[in-house]
């Protein structure tokens, strides 16, 4: 039997399903099983996955439900001591299997092992870090202020933990990692491998499911009104604080899609509540940069935005709003 289990969902994958199996399959961490929930794909995706000959690999092919139920899926499939989740267009580095293996070995009261995340393109090329936060033990507060984990890609699950909190909740419509990361939180302790070892693949001008910043919206509101449900009074005070911050993402996030009338009221919107939660954003010098970005998206073509934003150089850079996420809980 298997001591890790990795599960993939898979639909309409066939850009990259290969080298994200790949990137499973050349771990320096060799004891594994590699479960793909084929989520009824209708591309090459199946064949592509048929032509991969390893015996770790298995394939389970179900109608088209949602990467949640299929990872749900791929759970009830999975055989090993310990867990791990990997979207079908992400990739892992070589040794991510076994570095947060050993450090749940160094540290026998952690449940859950992640490492940093950074960005990549859709041709592998690097985009951006992402947050790098290191946080272990007692996680919680610090996870509901910014889910410093980024992705259903990253960490290493002991089983039993997996167990006691649950599958995934198939009722949200986005935020189902943040979700789950925090239900683990709640419960037992993390520990981390301070390395960028989930390379995240960002699509700024796709329609994907991930890149809809209005269902993601709806999602993390449930996510937040669950986790404060059931959060100590000495977590709940930083509500605003939590709201701001996820707001700071969101704006960041919209900005990044296809200029339009919608896309500056949407960003102006996340803008308000931001400042709203957060007024000392007020005084950030990266605002100017977003208003200015968000008004020059509502009247411009997506093409003419990008040709300015690139003549200005550091004004197009409202990333920088990161720089202005509340980190500590304490």
């Amino acid at each position: 039997m298997p001591l890790i289990s990795v599960v993939i969902p898979a639909y309409n994958a066939e850009k990259t399903i290969k080298s994200t199996v790949e990137s499973v399959l050349d771990q320096s961490f060799s004891d594994l099983e590699l479960i793909v929930i084929n989520d009824g794909s209708k591309d090459s995706t199946l064949d592509i996955l048929s032509n991969i000959k390893d015996s770790r690999l298995k394939v389970f092919s179900h109608s088209n439900s949602g990467p949640q139920i299929s990872r749900n899926r791929g759970i009830k499939e999975a055989t090993g001591e310990y867990i791990s989740f990997l979207d079908a267009d992400d990739l892992w580095t070589p040794d991510k299997l076994e570095s947060q293996f050993n450090a749940l070995q160094a540290n026998l009261e952690a449940a859950v092992a992640y490492s940093w995340t950074d960005w990549i393109d859709e041709s592998d090329r690097f985009l951006r870090r992402g947050t790098h936060i290191s946080a272990t033990g007692d996680v919680f507060a610090k996870l509901l202020l910014i889910d410093f984990v980024e992705s259903g890609s990253n960490p290493l699950i002991r089983r039993p933990a997996l167990d006691a909190v649950g599958s995934f909740d198939e009722a949200l419509v986005g935020g189902q990692d943040w979700d789950m990361w925090l239900r683990l939180s709640a419960k037992f302790p993390f520990t981390v491998v301070s390395a960028p070892q989930i390379l995240y693949r960002k699509y700024p001008n796709s329609n994907s499911w991930s890149n809809n910043v209005e269902r993601q919206e709806i999602g993390f509101k449930r996510v937040i009104e669950k986790a404060l449900s059931e959060a100590p009074d000495s977590v709940k005070r930083y509500q605003k604080d939590i709201i701001s911050n996820r707001y700071k993402c969101l704006i960041v996030d919209a900005l990044e899609r296809p200029a339009g009338r919608k896309r500056a009221l949407t960003t102006a919107r996340f803008l308000w509540i931001a400042l709203k939660n957060d007024p000392s954003l007020l005084r950030a010098r990266v605002l100017a940069k977003v208003v200015l970005k968000t008004a020059l998206v509502g009247v411009l073509s997506d093409r003419q935005a990008q040709a300015l934003f690139n003549k200005l150089g550091n004004l197009s850079d409202v990333k920088a709003l990161h720089g202005y996420l509340r980190l500590d809980p304490s």
